[in-house]
C-alpha cells in the first residue's frame, strides 16, 4: 500500500523560504518509475497545481503563479521529492500535497487535472504572514 507523507511546511514572513519533502513508499513500481507533482489548496479555492518533474528529474513544470520562485527536485535514492519555495508571498498560503499520477507524464495540463492524481499525502501546511 503506498504512503506518502509531507513535511516541512510552517510559518513564514513574506519574502521567505521554505523547503518541504516528501517521502513516498509502498508504490507498485520503484520511485524512480514515476514522474511526481506537488498541488496546493487554499481555504474555498480549488485544488492547484504548482509543479512537477519527469523521472528522472531533469524535466519540470511550474505553475503561473510560482514560476521563477519556488524549485522542485528529487532524490530517487531516498524515494523523496522536493519542494524549494523562496520569495514567499502571502497568496502562497495553503496545504501543500505531493501526488503521484495514474500513468500521467508531467505536463503543464497534468496539473490542471489533480484527478490525474492519485496516492496523495496528507498535506503540510505552509503560512505566509504579510
Amino acid at each position: 500500500q503506498a504512503k506518502v507523507m509531507e513535511s516541512g511546511g510552517g510559518l513564514v514572513q513574506t519574502g521567505g523560504s521554505l523547503r518541504l519533502s516528501c517521502t513516498v513508499s509502498g508504490l507498485t513500481f520503484p520511485f524512480d518509475d514515476y514522474d511526481m507533482g506537488w498541488f496546493r489548496q487554499a481555504p474555498g479555492k480549488e485544488r492547484e497545481g504548482v509543479a512537477c518533474v519527469n523521472w528522472s528529474g531533469n524535466d519540470t513544470e511550474y505553475g503561473d503563479s510560482v514560476k521563477g520562485r519556488f524549485t522542485i527536485s528529487r532524490d530517487n535514492a531516498k524515494n523523496t521529492l522536493y519542494l524549494q519555495m523562496s520569495s514567499l508571498k502571502p497568496e502562497d498560503t495553503a496545504v501543500y500535497y505531493c501526488a503521484v499520477p495514474h500513468g500521467a507524464v508531467c505536463s503543464i495540463q497534468a496539473l490542471s487535472s489533480p484527478s490525474d492524481f492519485g496516492h496523495w499525502g496528507q498535506g503540510t501546511q505552509v503560512t505566509v504572514s504579510s
